[in-house]
Parts: structure tokens; C-alpha cells; sequence
């Protein structure tokens, strides 16, 4: 039985892309990792989008809006992109990607279902997690498929520097 410690040390898989494919299968992979970040964008603009309303709906505050829109949603992300990062250097990205999506979708989607501020938080801060592992995870996938075989630096890295 494998310990974290294999897990953790264990390299990335080399058949992530099918060994990068073709260039067609490649160009197919990059239109999919623009749909996942339009996505992406979309998810996390929406609060902002709605700010009026769900202020009305929730009797919030100015000050609750401001901490939904970037702290709950900003604190999460920040933190958690970089074991999503780490995990994207060592482990299969499209199952990331996949499991990403799904999570800050479904986070997405409650909080259209919170009842009071404080379910609404909860739920920004699951749109968070979820959303974090996006960006460093398309990288080395973009990296893998374009067959950079020494990036200039793992995604861990990159997450680091873009924040």
C-alpha cells in the first residue's frame, strides 16, 4: 500500500495528452481549456454581476457584498492554487481540470440556493477552491501539449508568480 509520501513524490503521468496526440487533438484540448477558463471567468464574475439584486434579496450590507465579492472568493483561491499547482505537476490535469470544474460549478450553483449571507460565503469560498486549480493546472497541461519538454519553471512556480 502506497504512503502519502509515494504519492506526493511519485512524477507526473507522461500519458496525460495521449502522448500530446496529434496536432488537430491538440488544437481540440486548447479550444476546451478556452471553454473551461470562459467558464471560469463567467463563475466568477457572476456575483459582481448581480450584486443589486442579491443585495436586495439577502438584506445585505455594503460591507457583506464587498467581503462576498473578494475576500471570501480571493482568500480561498490564493491559498489553495498552490497545492492545486503542486498536484498539477504530479498528478493526471485532466482529471484536475475535470474535478475543478465540477466543484466551483456546483458551488456556483448554490449559491444561488443561499438562504442568508452566511451559506452565501461558504459557497463563494467553495467557487474558490474549485476555481483554483484551473489556471495552474491548464498551464502544464498547455505546456505538456505543446511538448515543452523543460518548462522554464513547474506550475507551483507559475501559480506563484502570477498571483
Amino acid at each position: 500500500m502506497a504512503t502519502a509520501e509515494d504519492i506526493l513524490d511519485r512524477p507526473a503521468p507522461s500519458a496525460d495528452v495521449s502522448a500530446t496526440g496529434s496536432p488537430l487533438y491538440r488544437r481540440y484540448v486548447l479550444c476546451l481549456l478556452l471553454l473551461v477558463y470562459i467558464v471560469n471567468f463567467i463563475d466568477r464574475q457572476v456575483i459582481n454581476i448581480l450584486a443589486e439584486p442579491i443585495k436586495t434579496d439577502l438584506h445585505l450590507a455594503d460591507w457583506q457584498l464587498g467581503l462576498l465579492s473578494g475576500f471570501a472568493f480571493g482568500i480561498v483561491y490564493t491559498f489553495l492554487g498552490f497545492p492545486l499547482a503542486r498536484a498539477a505537476d504530479r498528478h493526471h490535469r485532466g482529471y484536475i481540470i475535470s474535478g475543478c470544474l465540477a466543484a466551483w460549478s456546483a458551488f456556483t450553483g448554490a449559491c444561488g440556493l443561499a438562504q442568508n449571507f452566511v451559506q452565501l460565503v461558504a459557497f463563494r469560498a467553495g467557487v474558490g477552491i474549485g476555481e483554483a486549480g484551473c489556471t495552474p493546472t491548464s498551464h502544464a497541461l498547455i505546456a505538456l501539449l505543446l511538448k515543452i519538454s523543460n518548462p522554464p519553471m513547474p506550475a507551483i512556480s507559475r501559480t506563484a508568480l502570477s498571483r
